[in-house]
């Protein structure tokens, strides 16, 4: 299944495998899954085998499942959002559509996975932790004789015009985690006078923030902005992609977890949590070729997954670029200046 086009729900049905262990009387979960779909499945799957737990499983970017939160807030029909950037989960926990749950795997985390926790008021905790930057396509750039971007200004250069994608941060956590970085770096009117600029060279405004990724894997774009373990990900299954974090200095996403307000299946939903604090859980994103920083301080590093060690990064704001006023201002803010201008 391509995970790369839009956001699409896909619905997956997993709840009819037989396992050794009697499923039918530990009830069901339904999880909102907001990383790729072959981790969404591998968690599901595992889960269930763990617990008995029967999972449906609905994967989307975090943009479209905190609309769908807002949309289902009087009559919520998930349990569980795993997964996605942690701004938007954020944003739920401030607009009161997760619960407070602290799980007695806290004190197994590291102080980033903690601190999300405390700055949503004990509504979401981080997962995993993966740093924003470049992918190219190496062939690409030996065709047209064009030097790999190592810094945000390489972006504006006209070798790369209509050669870079980003995702829409109407819908991606990606973009907006992006947006949030410049203004952090450059100040707010400098980062989207940055912005503007480099619409000259972006040739798409994708749905998902895998997506730009996905293109340059195939060959499709010559430059995205996208998480670097994305990059790890297209590499390791064959394709010419490499990845860079800016020279200036780059954000990152606290991938999160949250009970959804009102869940009709609590107990499952702080049992998933629970465990999806483990260092069992956490070692199925290798296995599902994903290659972020796991939360618990325990599991074990991925010898692919980049190190923040070798990176420039910032000191990342996350409580208050995740407050709801701030990220609709921002997202308003690129609509009317750069996603409502012409294309290139």
């Amino acid at each position: 299944m391509k995970t790369a086009t839009a956001g699409i729900a896909f619905l997956l049905a997993l709840g009819a495998t037989a396992f050794a262990t009697p499923a039918s009387a530990q009830g069901v979960l339904n999880v909102y899954c907001s990383v790729q779909v072959e981790w969404c499945t591998l968690i599901a799957n595992e889960f269930q085998k763990a617990t008995g737990v029967k999972v449906s499983m609905t994967q989307k970017g975090s943009g479209e499942t905190i609309a769908q939160l807002k949309a289902e807030a009087q009559n919520p029909k998930g349990d569980v959002w795993f997964g996605g950037t942690g701004d938007p989960h954020l944003q739920a926990a401030e607009e009161n559509l997760t619960e407070v749950y602290k799980s007695p795997k806290m004190s197994e985390l590291h102080p980033w996975a903690v601190k999300q926790n405390t700055d949503s008021g004990g509504k979401t905790v981080g997962i995993y932790a993966g740093a924003l930057g470049f992918g190219f396509n190496t062939e690409l750039l030996a065709k047209k004789n064009v030097k790999a971007p190592a810094c945000w200004a390489d972006l504006l250069k006209p070798e790369f015009k209509g050669e870079i994608q980003m995702a829409n941060p109407n819908s991606s956590g990606t973009a907006y985690v992006a947006i949030a970085t410049l203004v952090q770096l450059m100040g707010e009117d400098k980062a989207f006078d940055y912005l503007k600029k480099m619409h000259a060279n972006i040739n798409a405004y994708t749905r998902s923030g895998t997506a730009p990724m996905k293109a340059v894997a195939r060959g499709e774009t010559m430059v995205s902005i996208s998480f670097v373990h994305d990059g790890v990900t297209e590499a390791l299954a064959g394709f010419p992609v490499k990845t860079a974090t800016p020279c200036e200095g780059t954000g990152y996403e606290i991938g999160s977890t949250s009970i959804i307000k009102g869940a009709r299946n609590m107990a499952n939903a702080k049992k998933f949590y629970d465990w999806a604090l483990t260092p069992e859980a956490q070692k199925l994103e290798a296995q599902a070729k994903q290659f972020q920083v796991p939360s618990n301080q325990a599991t074990p590093l991925p010898p692919e997954a980049p190190k923040f060690a070798d990176m420039k990064l910032i000191d990342y704001d996350q409580a208050k670029y995740g407050k709801s006023a701030e990220r609709k201002r921002l997202i308003a803010r690129w609509d009317s200046e750069v996603g409502a201008l012409p294309k290139p």
